[in-house]
């Protein structure tokens, strides 16, 4: 499986989306500061990941979710998560 992901920094609340083979692995080399991209941002969270059984469909839906669109598509998804409210039933 090949894994698109979206952390969010603890420190500026600032999101990254990334996509990889080993999930539990990059999470590791991002918390330990060993990506450059969110060294300087941790800590980070894991909030949000999906998986695909290709790696191409994997890096275009990184690609897609890093537009404006995406962002928007994912604020609509995690709502609640953004909000703080969760849904009763």
């Amino acid at each position: 499986m090949f894994y698109t992901y979206i952390l969010k920094s603890k420190k500026d609340g600032k999101l990254y989306t990334g996509s990889t083979k080993n999930l539990q692995l990059r999470f590791e080399q991002h918390k330990t500061g060993q990506v450059e991209s969110t060294k300087y941002r941790r800590p980070l969270s894991l909030i949000y990941y999906e998986a695909c059984v290709e790696e191409d469909d994997a890096r275009r839906r990184e690609k897609v979710l890093k537009s404006y669109r995406g962002k928007m598509i994912i604020k609509n998804r995690l709502k609640s998560y953004f909000t703080g409210s969760r849904i009763k039933k």
